[in-house]
């Protein structure tokens, strides 16, 4: 995990709360980076009903998983977890468009 005390307060805080959305071209953390530590490109089709089955499990009313650490912000509330959620499909969404 790279975070220090900087990125756990500030950095989270201003991501999670601040009114303004998230700029292009942060890198990505190489631990989730495609093809780097994150998994590879596949079929899309396959891909996007993966995709669609682990939003609808993340955003479930009765969980089967524990909430992790996050590699930036280190431990988050299921509140925060869930906003990162929405920001980060949010900010992707954008990318293309939708």
């Amino acid at each position: 995990m790279a975070s220090g005390p900087v990125q756990r307060t500030v950095v989270k805080f201003l991501a999670l709360h601040a009114p303004v959305k998230w700029p292009a071209g942060v890198k990505t953390r190489p631990e989730v980076e495609q093809g780097v530590g994150g998994t590879g490109p596949g079929e899309f089709e396959s891909d996007r009903r993966t995709l669609i089955a682990i939003v609808e499990r993340f955003a479930a009313a009765n969980r089967d998983f524990e909430w992790g650490p996050h590699p930036i912000f280190g431990k988050l509330s299921e509140s925060e977890w869930l906003r990162w959620g929405y920001l980060h499909a949010d900010h992707h969404l954008r990318q293309f468009g939708l």
